[in-house]
């Protein structure tokens, strides 16, 4: 099953890295955000992934291109240009990378895939979030129900902490970031057929939109309720958090990443 990670977003709120690298190439952990994604899937036996890509697409070419060069020990004799591996570590990942645009929106970059996508149910995440969901399950409750689409919804933690007062100004309680403090919320990791593509018009349709709303009125679009952690990294500060919890070996999602 293919598995769609749609990357090419110019990534505005995180400009602090993002005018220089596309935003699912910010590393955490010195690993790119990408690989930690695609890791996820791949612990789950699902290692046939289709980058949408757009903003600095030459970027996480090169990057996938030279993978190999830049995560292996070689020698190289300067006069021929011959080149040897001394250490390799091999992964199992077949991915394609698609130039689908500079400024088209998430939906339109699913439909210029449809050429790959239109044969057999297909997965899709973003570029920017990460979670300890079981996708063997996701799978499962998509097929159990026969509809076009399952999206997964998960509690995200809020920003803020919660702090309770008394009359008389006291603090009575704090909560630092509960995570049920904003409901249930689209976090992406969708499974698809591609009967859905059809509601996607062109390059300016926005997936969670028109596609989604139509879905969801006629009755093809399911929810998978994520309990566990889910978090996505959309301004500095989550790029920070992240980094903390792979420091300190508290990544819910530390499943399989590459470097």
């Amino acid at each position: 099953m293919k598995t769609v990670i749609l990357a090419g977003g110019f990534g505005t709120r995180l400009s602090e890295y993002t005018d220089d690298i596309p935003k699912p190439m910010v590393p955490v952990g010195g690993i790119p955000m990408l690989s930690h994604i695609m890791g996820i899937y791949a612990h789950y036996g699902q290692k046939d992934f289709v980058l949408a890509l757009g903003y600095k697409a030459d970027y996480v070419k090169s990057y996938f291109l030279n993978y190999y060069t830049l995560h292996s020990d070689f020698s190289i004799d300067m006069a021929t240009g011959e080149k040897s591996t001394i250490n390799r570590s091999i992964i199992d990942w077949k991915v394609t990378l698609m130039d689908t645009g500079l400024n088209t929106m998430t939906g339109g970059r699913l439909k210029r895939l449809k050429p790959l996508l239109k044969y057999e149910t297909f997965m899709c995440t973003y570029g920017d979030g990460v979670s300890d969901i079981d996708i063997t399950k996701l799978i499962e409750f998509h097929h159990s129900h026969g509809k076009l689409v399952t999206m997964t919804l998960a509690r995200p933690s809020a920003r803020f902490g919660v702090v309770e007062t008394a009359e008389n100004n006291a603090v009575k309680a704090f909560r630092e970031k509960p995570a049920d403090s904003e409901g249930w919320v689209n976090s992406g990791f969708f499974v698809m057929e591609p009967g859905f593509l059809d509601y996607i018009a062109d390059d300016t349709t926005v997936l969670e939109r028109e596609p989604l709303e139509r879905a969801a009125k006629d009755g093809q679009l399911m929810a998978y309720h994520h309990e566990g952690f889910w978090k996505c990294m959309d301004m500095k500060k989550d790029v920070m958090d992240l980094n903390k919890m792979w420091d300190s070996n508290a990544a819910p999602w530390r499943l399989g990443a590459k470097s």
